[in-house]
């Protein structure tokens, strides 16, 4: 420039590159944090997991006619096969630091088997529970072969070859977002608990962490630990305070620290076993109609998987690591079946939520979790006093965790030409019927108390009703469907899906990194190939 006064010309702003790996996550899955942290950040993992594990059986067992001791047993069961299969997880299946726990989707199935009016009502009620525990059992048992061979077999990594990064969007996305009926009205249910929980739970790790550098980084690690000590402390009290002495049953129920009946129902020591419920039952309409509900799992795990990838900064999983994870979490519910948990098992979206919480993708940390978990399930009067945690403080923590979960699918925008009329179609149409055809079967459901498929056949209405019903499944099968089937003659549309950043990791000969993160330990590759 002339008179060599003036600045040159400013720089163009650049949009943000890229990212395989998560950047900023401090302990990746094969980098694991010292033992003391890690002892206590898999007692965390183990505390959010409960939410779930309780409050499940606490809805079902009832209905079953069994009471709080029947109540405590399930619980029992359910949180050591979770420890066994979380373990199975993290050693031969993805290798990912996932938690394997219960899953909602498998209430409405089990719902109608315990409303199949099969059993008389002039049964004794522990009769009654123990006869639908085993048809739960039977259906869940015959269920478990559909993961089981679409897994090992190989056939669902040739599924998953062709899903891109935007069609895994939608499907990650309403992953988390999908179960906002669980976050605010659980706080809702007792606000005066759910809310103050939510708030220092925000407060905590994401302000003090901030503000108070203390180079331990506690605060965003143990935020969990350290919010749910103090609004426990602060139930407890309005509690023997007399707070809610006079208050409506659901009231108490929800508020009361001294209403779940699990510490006096548990036993001291009890180790859960197969069958221990009796010889299971079989309806091969019930088993159709839970094997629906397994196929909805095994989508909406497809998603929990990537999301755990993605919070663990690991590199792309190819698919046949996520087929031969899903082979496994089908070994899941067959041990769901055969303990009798009363509920089949898939990836925990609110474990995966602390993934990110607290940066750390450890699979260590992981399996000291499973550890926890069947330590406590083993000695059921421990176990039980912190299962006894207020649901609403639970729900609170759902609200995060399951928002993190839903922009874990919404990071892998970035890697999608979102400048494209074809993508912003995919995205916006799958999101919008994801979020409404959902809706309007469970708002049909909730007026006329049965879904808008109503035939005799009960478990008929279940394969059709179950699947519509879960956000995840619509969104993640329709975008990949319209994926994988719009405009492929295009030469320009691999690069707008993103696959040119996934192909790279579609076999560990590729790609050292995934052989790295993904690769099973002791020689173990030539039983399980991965390619």
């Amino acid at each position: 420039m002339a008179g060599g006064g003036g600045g040159g010309k400013s720089e163009e702003p650049a949009p943000h590159p890229p990212k395989d790996q998560l950047p900023n996550v401090s302990y990746c899955i094969t980098s694991p944090p010292p033992w003391p942290e890690a002892i206590l950040l898999g007692f965390q993992h183990y505390i959010v997991m409960l939410g779930t594990t309780v409050l499940i059986p606490s809805a079902l067992v009832p209905q079953m006619g069994g009471g709080n001791e029947e109540k405590a047993k399930v619980i029992q069961t359910l949180l050591f096969v979770a420890g066994l299969n979380t373990l199975l997880q993290s050693l031969f299946g993805t290798r990912l630091p996932a938690v394997i726990g219960g899953s909602y989707t498998f209430v409405a199935p089990t719902i109608s088997i315990i409303l199949s009016g099969r059993w008389s009502d002039q049964d004794p009620p522990i009769a009654k529970f123990k006869k639908t525990m085993r048809a739960i059992q039977g259906a869940m048992i015959i269920a478990s072969t559909l993961q089981i061979v679409l897994g090992f077999s190989g056939l669902w990594r040739n599924i998953a070859r062709f899903l891109s990064p935007l069609s895994a969007v939608p499907l990650v996305a309403l992953a988390g977002f999908g179960l906002y009926e669980f976050g605010f009205p659980g706080v809702a249910s007792c606000v005066e608990i759910g809310l103050p929980q939510l708030i220092i739970l925000i407060i905590v790790s994401q302000y003090l962490s901030h503000l108070i550098h203390s180079g331990k980084n506690i605060f965003d690690r143990f935020a969990v630990l350290i919010s749910v000590a103090i609004v426990w402390i602060y139930a407890h009290l309005l509690t023997v305070g007399g707070a809610y002495n006079h208050a409506a049953p659901k009231t108490q129920h929800s508020c009361r620290t001294d209403r779940s009946g699990l510490i006096e129902a548990a036993p001291w020591i009890r180790v859960p076993y197969p069958f221990q419920w009796g010889a299971p039952s079989f309806d091969a309409g019930e088993a159709f109609a839970m094997m629906m509900a397994t196929f909805v799992t095994l989508v909406e795990s497809t998603g929990g998987f990537i999301a755990v990838s993605r919070y663990a900064s690991a590199t792309h999983m190819p698919p046949a690591v996520l087929s031969r994870g899903i082979g496994w979490q089908g070994i899941g519910i067959l041990l769901s079946g055969v303990f009798g948990t009363v509920n089949g098992s898939s990836v925990s979206i609110e474990n995966a939520g602390l993934l990110a919480l607290t940066r750390v993708g450890s699979r260590r940390v992981i399996q000291i979790s499973a550890g926890f978990m069947i330590f406590f399930s083993i000695l059921g009067k421990f176990g039980a006093v912190f299962a006894s945690i207020p649901a609403p403080i639970i729900a609170a923590l759902y609200c995060l965790f399951f928002a993190y979960v839903g922009s874990a699918g919404l990071s892998y925008l970035q890697f999608c030409n979102l400048n494209s009329f074809r993508t912003k179609f995919i995205l916006g149409f799958s999101f919008f019927l994801g979020l409404s055809v959902p809706q309007y079967f469970n708002e049909y459901e909730a007026i006329n108390g049965y879904g808008p498929v109503h035939t005799s056949a009960r478990w008929f209405n279940n394969m059709v009703n179950v699947p519509f019903s879960s956000e995840a499944f619509v969104a993640g099968i329709l975008a990949y469907f319209l994926d994988t089937t719009m405009h492929k003659k295009d030469s320009s549309i691999r690069k707008d899906r993103g696959r040119h950043w996934w192909d790279k990791f579609y076999s560990f000969k590729t790609d050292s990194r995934s052989e790295e993160f993904y690769s099973l330990p002791f020689n173990l590759n030539k039983y399980f190939p991965s390619v």
